[in-house]
């Protein structure tokens, strides 16, 4: 195969396939999710969605608390989340609830969202820009203390 041929099929490539390493499987991670603005994720939790934020502590003290937000910290998110899980919250009534991750910039949100559809929370999502797409839309945060689920 010349250079020219190879260069050729590269150029025939798009979307995510001209994509590589994280960058590739933040996208197609993104592929099977709903993403949603920072005002949709609002008006989903009031009407019942779950908001889990998986910011670390450091980024939630500068940053402030999403309020009525469940904090999980990404390690043991599926087990917290996944509807079959002896661990999981109570706050998660099954396979049809509405979940929407927030991280600082929207990231690894969607990384986990993903992952919670793969587990069969098919209604997993995220928020574009994360949390700083949150407070640059002028969305409340509080200083009071965090619901934490370790």
């Amino acid at each position: 195969m010349n250079g020219e041929t190879a260069l050729s099929g590269v150029d025939r490539l798009s979307g995510v396939d001209r994509l590589s390493g994280v960058d590739r499987l933040v996208a197609q991670a993104r592929e099977g999710l709903r993403r949603l603005t920072p005002a949709e994720a609002l008006t989903a939790q009031q009407r019942g969605a779950l908001l889990v934020d998986t910011r670390t502590e450091a980024q939630r003290r500068q940053q402030g608390e999403l309020p009525g937000a469940l904090v999980i910290d990404r390690t043991v998110l599926e087990w917290r989340l996944d509807p079959a899980s002896p661990w999981r919250v109570p706050e998660v009534a099954g396979p049809d609830h509405e979940v929407v991750v927030l991280c600082r910039q929207g990231y690894s949100s969607s990384l986990a969202a993903a992952s919670l559809q793969s587990l069969g929370l098919h209604r997993a999502t995220d928020v574009i820009g994360g949390v700083e797409a949150w407070l640059a839309a002028g969305l409340p945060t509080s200083r009071g203390p965090a619901d934490v689920r370790e």
